[in-house]
């Protein structure tokens, strides 16, 4: 009797309950500090609050960065924030205490609330976004869910990232689609030239065009609405890669005028390392076959595609406290703040003998990430060098005519972090 009241009492305060665990994370004191200092920016304009190190020094304070690596390489993979990784464990710890009740009657239950917010920030409607574990998963589920015969033809750069294009290499040989390819010459600042480059590639029997918005060896942002708007007026279906654009700069998915849309959220969204989202506009959905078999492929339900079998909900579930992160900072905020990094470096470096910038430091053509060179070395020396002498954490790229070292910063880098970077470089070229 004593047991069944206390259940009774822990009920009533929702702490049984899905709500009571899907929103039962007290704020921490770094988080609290954060929340004071927002509520004390006023007035400024998210421009100027990009220049203010006393302001992000709190949004620094919110990650659990190592202190014997300067980590710019947050184009490959994020790390999340605090309130994430918390949210995450503490999920975990209930998923196992009983799996099989908590992930299907407990946490499952956040999994609408979590779709509703996505599309919030999306800009589209909850019955067009599907959510699985990156943006490959995503993308290949609309690549190999298309309604494609032999002969159909596919646009597509050497630019793109090489898991899209060995879906689509796979769907040449199994089913003899054509691929047709362009090649980008970049950085660039000519949205004229960068839409004609996809345009001229354009026949007759195009089906598909497949578009990077933000190309993740250097950072250059495609212009995806013109792209899409000539695709269309052609009866081209326009499928983009947004690994790198969402929660990155700001922008609604439907403003880019595509019928497909795949990204992943531990990326920019700094949510958990396996989290993706997938977006389909609504009248899509129905002739899209999914990736993962469901009882009923021609469905109108966004949701068929989710049926991935058994994975880790707590993952997913920690997708919610990411987003109310992303929320805390706000995205124009976020967008200036990511930029400022990214010029702060390239403004400093850019006049040193020999080094050579790859990407452009103008809104709209880059954000957050750059890329590097020195002149009669190779990437790979420079990011050893980095690495081993001031253990700056890089990548060194050499993908079709795109050579350099890429730096990504994020909201938790400094100007002392990105400081030492400039003098890597500089102390480098002149070995």
């Amino acid at each position: 009797m004593r047991t069944s009241n206390r259940r009774s009492f822990l009920h009533s305060l929702g702490l049984l309950s899905a709500t009571g665990i899907l929103s039962g994370l007290s704020k921490p004191a770094w988080s609290r500090n954060l929340d004071r200092v927002l509520s004390q920016t006023g007035s400024k304009s998210p421009l100027d609050l990009a220049k203010d190190e006393d302001f992000w020094y709190y949004v620094q304070e919110s990650f659990t960065s190592s202190p014997s690596i300067i980590n710019l390489n947050n184009g490959g993979i994020s790390p999340a924030p605090k309130i994430v990784q918390d949210a995450m464990k503490r999920y975990m710890d209930i998923t196992m205490e009983a799996p099989s009740y908590y992930m299907g009657r407990i946490l499952d239950q956040g999994r609408e609330p979590l779709r509703k917010n996505l599309a919030r920030i999306a800009g589209c409607l909850p019955e067009e976004i599907a959510m699985n574990r990156n943006a490959s998963e995503a993308l290949e589920t609309v690549i190999y869910g298309l309604d494609l015969k032999a002969g159909d033809e596919v646009v597509l750069s050497k630019q793109d990232y090489p898991n899209m294009i060995n879906a689509w290499k796979q769907r040449e040989i199994r089913d003899g689609i054509k691929l047709v390819w362009i090649n980008l010459e970049l950085p660039s600042e000519d949205n004229d030239y960068l839409l004609n480059k996809y345009v001229n590639a354009f026949s007759s029997r195009t089906r598909v065009v497949h578009v990077t918005h933000i190309i993740n060896w250097n950072g250059q942002i495609l212009p995806v609405r013109k792209i899409a708007d000539a695709a269309h007026a052609r009866g081209i279906e326009v499928l983009v890669d947004g690994a790198h654009s969402f929660a990155h700069f700001e922008f609604k998915i439907p403003e880019l005028g595509c019928d497909y849309f795949g990204t992943s959220l531990h990326k920019w969204l700094t949510a958990c390392i396996g989290s993706g989202m997938l977006y389909i506009k609504k009248e899509k959905i129905k002739d899209l076959y999914p990736l993962f078999a469901n009882g009923d492929p021609k469905s109108e339900d966004v949701k068929k595609f989710e049926s991935l079998g058994t994975r880790p909900f707590f993952i997913e579930q920690a997708t919610g406290k990411a987003v109310e992160f992303y929320d805390m900072i706000g995205a124009q905020r976020k967008e200036q703040r990511l930029l400022y990094l990214k010029n702060y470096w390239m403004e400093k470096v850019k006049n040193i003998p020999k080094v050579k910038l790859g990407t452009s430091m103008k809104p709209g053509f880059g954000c957050a990430i750059g890329m590097v060179s020195v002149e009669g070395k190779k990437p790979s020396e420079l990011e050893n060098f980095l690495f081993e002498k001031y253990r700056i954490h890089t990548v060194s790229i050499e993908w079709e005519n795109i050579k350099g070292v890429r730096v990504t910063p994020n909201v938790y880098t400094s100007l002392k972090n990105l400081d030492l970077l400039v003098e890597g470089i500089e102390r480098f070229s002149v070995t």
